[in-house]
């Protein structure tokens, strides 16, 4: 089974993801992604992250020794998002970047995200030679060839300063109040939007442990939207445990989610002149109200599979500026070579702040079709596209819809399980649809 997901590694910490595991896949990593760059260095340099989870110490560890022993100097930086981490390599032109998170996963997982010099995330072929390279003989460095660690005590502070810069328009006026999921994001964020100038109430912003994710940030948003409410906020933004997502609940107490944000932002871009090519990439996952949205601000989108680093793959080999997720990964290309949550919950607040409108104005200007989607666990996600009975299935419910809607099943890249999906007219239509091919896939492969 391929080690690698569609967002790096991930498992329950200690049982799916050791430390042993750990050391073995930064050690590989280090030969490969050294070997590939051609680096000239007499020490190469990785920098080394992770999200708040207690798990996380000793799976850091675990990477710093495999790094170190393979010969690379580390520049450990703590607590900070994951786009940090990306933002960091890039800075300072760091041979690779680890980061130990599992995003939005509950907190006894964790997982093992690499960047490749420049910020970017693998691409398939290099996530394959680290797989294949995993546990083979080497010769070991010795003496003054061994790598060595620093502490980088003003990592935050730069990736802070690299936030405000994308900052042209002041949220003076604007409160907000920020969900930061308990998570890595739970000191930088807040930060960044009150120094933006905005007025910020901040929630789930006290780390412990054993807190990231618990019943908070972007996948439990009902605190969030308690607070908004309460507190007459002007917006709301919440993150996931390692900040890379942004999703939103406006002052009226609705989800703001990702395709509805890429939309503001798309149609920000064009009236100001900067949506290079006037094209958006988005993913299979894209709520068809927001292709519809794009088609009427005669904006064309690029569709890829579900993954931002395959958004930005496309937006490299073709120059595009933004593209994102339906779950609130937004690549932002003028500021990062990832999806950045802060960066965007940044880029949403100056618009508000630009024209004049709110949060319920602005997202707007899509309609969101009724979505549903059921996650079919205990089956052979492997064996989806062999069973003529499912595909049978879909072409009657695509039949079915028409034009008022789709289908997609698709295998999670993270976890074992496959991801039904409907969109229809009504949430009845769409719920119906979605059970009956739920109930296939299940008699077929479970």
């Amino acid at each position: 089974m391929a080690l690698f997901g569609t967002d790096g590694i991930r498992g329950l910490a200690n049982r799916d993801l050791t430390a042993e595991l750990a050391l073995d896949v930064a050690v590989a990593a280090a030969h490969i992604l050294i070997e590939s760059l051609g680096s000239t260095k007499a020490r190469p340099r990785a920098i080394v992250g992770q999200d708040s989870r207690a798990s996380g110490d000793f799976l850091e560890a675990a990477v710093i020794a495999g790094l170190t022993s393979a010969g690379v100097d580390v520049y450990r930086v703590g607590v900070l998002p994951t786009p940090a981490i990306a933002f960091l390599v890039a800075e300072s032109d760091a041979d690779l970047g680890v980061v130990l998170s599992a995003s939005h996963n509950p907190m006894p997982d964790n997982g093992i995200k690499i960047f490749a010099r420049g910020g970017g995330k693998l691409d398939d072929e290099l996530e394959i030679a680290i797989e294949n390279r995993i546990g083979e003989p080497w010769d070991r460095p010795t003496g003054r060839d061994v790598g060595r660690v620093i502490n980088d005590v003003i990592a935050g502070t730069r990736y802070l300063e690299h936030l405000l810069s994308s900052v042209d328009t002041p949220l003076k006026g604007l409160k907000i109040v920020v969900d930061c999921a308990n998570g890595a994001s739970s000191t930088v964020a807040p930060e960044a939007y009150r120094r933006a100038g905005a007025e910020v109430i901040a929630i789930s912003n006290h780390p412990d442990g054993w807190n990231i994710n618990d019943g908070c940030g972007s996948t439990h948003m009902d605190a969030l939207r308690e607070k908004v409410l309460e507190t007459s906020a002007d917006i709301g933004i919440a993150h996931d445990g390692d900040a890379d997502r942004c999703l939103a609940i406006d002052s009226e107490g609705n989800d703001i989610d990702g395709d509805q944000i890429l939309t503001i932002l798309a149609l920000s871009m064009k009236s100001r002149g900067v949506l290079k090519e006037n094209t958006i990439v988005g993913t299979v996952m894209s709520n068809l109200g927001f292709q519809i949205a794009m088609k009427t601000a005669a904006i064309e989108v690029i569709t890829t599979p579900v993954g931002d680093r395959y958004v930005l793959e496309k937006m490299i080999e073709s120059d595009f500026s933004i593209g994102g997720e339906q779950s609130g990964h937004v690549i932002l290309r003028d500021f990062a070579n990832t999806g950045d949550g802060i960066l965007t919950a940044l880029a949403l607040l100056q618009e508000m702040a630009r024209s004049g409108k709110s949060a319920t104005e602005l997202a707007g200007a899509m309609k969101k079709f009724p979505q549903v989607l059921i996650n079919v666990s205990g089956v052979a996600k492997e064996r989806l596209g062999e069973s003529e009975k499912i595909s049978s299935a879909v072409k009657a419910a695509e039949a079915e819809l028409g034009d008022e809607g789709r289908v997609l099943l698709r295998a999670s890249g993270t976890e074992s399980l496959i991801r039904v999906m409907v969109e229809a007219s009504s949430d009845s239509v769409a719920s119906s649809v979605a059970s009956r091919l739920a109930e296939v896939v299940l008699q077929e492969l479970g």
